[in-house]
């Protein structure tokens, strides 16, 4: 099964909504992994247990994430990353649907692709197996000294054709989106990633739009619908 382990928003201002982000779901000191400059990008990553949000924001004019933003009118969500158990059988199954990979790196604690967000469609997917299961590269060292008492536990994807998208999801992760947290949203405009729902421990606060995305508190199902 397929676990939802990282959300990733896209904002020009990366200090203004890592600033947020913090601020609103008090959440610890962020990694800056210098190993997105690969991307053309600076990032900020926050440990929620043991899930995790970034904010990334480009550095150069030929980063992708900047394409999107121009594409989109301003800060949005970018990408979903999923713990999966059998990363070749993921691949696997990607491959079989056409699905192409715009990055690939196996290092001994982490193996990961990104698939392809116009083949995917709503958003990169991140398929990603760490080891040992417990441990995530991306969230830096020590991250859970700054973890915070709460998790990413979903996030809603708006398209034109969800039930077909979903169908695409649920082949490449071996199991129903909804397992992981993921619902589709039926929208011509397909604005991808517009939603993350946040577990977090105390009263849940009212729906608050950060970087472009909704994040709901709780896990409510008439919240999010």
């Amino acid at each position: 099964m397929a676990r939802l382990r990282q959300a990733v928003l896209a904002a020009r201002d990366l200090d203004a909504v890592a600033g947020r982000l913090r601020s609103t779901l008090s959440l610890g000191e962020p990694f800056c992994d210098p190993g997105v400059a690969h991307f053309g990008l600076r990032n900020a990553v926050f440990a929620l247990g043991d899930t995790f949000l970034e904010v990334v924001s480009p550095v150069r004019a030929d980063a992708a994430a900047g394409r999107l933003l121009d594409r989109r009118g301003g800060d949005c969500g970018y990408m979903l990353m999923f713990q999966v158990e059998d990363l070749p059988a993921a691949r696997e199954r990607a491959k079989s649907l056409g699905v192409r990979e715009v990055f690939e790196v196996s290092l001994p604690d982490m193996a990961e692709v990104h698939l392809h967000p116009a083949d995917m469609r709503g958003a990169i997917v991140s398929l990603s197996q760490p080891q040992p299961p417990g441990a995530w590269r991306w969230g830096g060292p020590g991250w859970s000294g700054r973890s915070a008492p709460a998790r990413v536990a979903g996030a809603t994807i708006a398209v034109a054709a969800p039930a077909d998208v979903a169908a695409r999801w649920e082949t490449v992760l071996g199991a129903p989106p909804g397992q992981a947290g993921i619902r589709f949203l039926a929208d011509d405009a397909e604005p991808g990633l517009v939603e993350v729902a946040i577990d977090a421990e105390g009263s849940r606060p009212d729906p608050v739009e950060i970087g472009g995305v909704r994040f709901l508190f709780g896990d409510n199902d008439e919240e999010k619908s």
